[in-house]
């Protein structure tokens, strides 16, 4: 493989890695990870958080006709009540995926174990455990939302 400075040996992925971010806050994180896998195919689904209920409504699906990957990476920042996560894993697994893992950044522990205790096959890598879930299912101490701090619309 050629860097900018030198050549240097490399690997390349044996699998065929799927990047799947859950719209919104999701698309945030796939520049980085096309970076490290520029050979990733990306699709995208789209759910968001009913308010009241705090249960995700799916309301977009661009995956193709069957899996084309060994692996599907979900990449949401945000692992909250997990429901969104759950929701996202279970339309994978419907669609064909045998390997899912999620990627996220900021988890709650309730989100950690509502996505563990539905899908104990699916991997969680996250970069912080924060204390725990709000009474409106914000995670504490969090960030606040990641799509409207992405887009300014919060």
């Amino acid at each position: 493989m050629k860097t900018p400075l030198a050549v240097s040996k490399g690997a390349r992925l044996k699998d065929k890695v799927g990047l799947i971010p859950v719209l919104r806050a999701g698309i945030g994180m796939v520049e980085a990870a096309l970076e490290l896998m520029p050979e990733a195919q990306v699709w995208h689904i789209g759910l968001f958080r009913d308010e009241r209920t705090l249960r995700p409504i799916s309301y977009y699906n661009k995956l193709p006709s069957s899996a084309t990957v060994q692996v599907c990476l979900v990449l949401d920042p945000m692992l909250a009540t997990g429901g969104s996560a759950t929701e996202t894993v279970d339309i994978l697994k419907k669609w064909g995926a045998k390997r899912i893992k999620y990627v996220g950044i900021i988890a709650a522990p309730e989100g950690v174990r509502a996505l563990s205790s539905a899908h104990p096959d699916v991997p969680i890598h996250v970069a912080a455990l924060d204390e725990r879930l709000n009474e409106k299912g914000y995670i504490v101490p969090g960030l606040g939302d990641a799509g409207d701090r992405q887009f300014g619309t919060g």
